[in-house]
């Protein structure tokens, strides 16, 4: 957890894009899933 403190430029970006898409990419699949219209 100590390395955390070097890293918060790189990791929040980082956090910042991956999060997104991970849910756009689960979303994407749950709307694949559901098209049944």
């Amino acid at each position: 957890m100590i390395t955390l403190n070097n890293l918060p430029p790189v990791f929040v970006p980082l956090v910042g894009l991956v999060f997104p898409a991970i849910a756009m990419v689960s979303l994407s699949l749950h709307v694949q899933k559901n098209k049944i219209f």
